[in-house]
């Protein structure tokens, strides 16, 4: 018996010939999909201790059940004390299982347990149907254990879809149950 997400199947039982209906797609490869979560932290603080990258990609391993990378710097800017290929941050980018695993815990723990919440905004689209959201405190997620953080860090989370317009990439997310605001 082999496992399967529930925001995955929750995908092709019900959020696919909802949007087909609404949209009226007429074949199933048409209906916008979630290709990948990419999650990246930046890390101002990195150029004078190292050791900040670390435990970032620490955290963020930990949150996403993926080995985090660490991001280098492209070139120097002296005015930062930046040097080029110097770790001034994380990434980790998510597909498949673990991306609806990760996206079921972003919407139902990690988010209702943010302080003074009242949705996400809409307004984080890019015209493409792509959405991005920031989250200022990483440890909103149940895996970070509070008194071993060393320090509260934010993180930038891109929902990359196949959606062709905004309005069609809002449905797909709204399906899958994200909590936009109204205003």
């Amino acid at each position: 018996m082999s496992y399967t997400p529930r925001l995955q199947e929750k995908y092709s039982t019900e959020i696919i010939s909802g949007l087909t209906e609404k949209f009226g797609y007429t074949t199933v490869m048409k209906v916008p999909k979630l290709k990948k979560i990419v999650l990246s932290q930046g890390i101002g603080d990195a150029v004078a201790d190292k050791k900040l990258v670390d435990n970032a990609v620490e955290d963020l391993t930990r949150i996403t059940g993926q080995r985090a990378v660490s991001t280098v710097s492209k070139k120097d800017i002296a005015n930062f004390k930046l040097r080029k290929g110097m770790p001034i941050g994380t990434k980790v980018t998510l597909r498949g299982e673990r991306m609806y695993n990760f996206l079921d815990r972003l919407l139902s723990i990690a988010l209702p347990r943010t302080r003074d919440f009242k949705g996400v905004s809409p307004k984080g689209f890019d015209g493409r149907g792509n959405y991005n959201m920031g989250v200022k405190e990483h440890i909103i997620f149940p895996e970070i254990d509070i008194d071993k953080v060393s320090r509260i860090m934010g993180m930038d989370i891109t929902f990359v879809t196949s959606a062709e317009s905004d309005e069609e990439g809002m449905a797909l997310l709204s399906a899958f149950g994200f909590p936009f605001s109204k205003k």
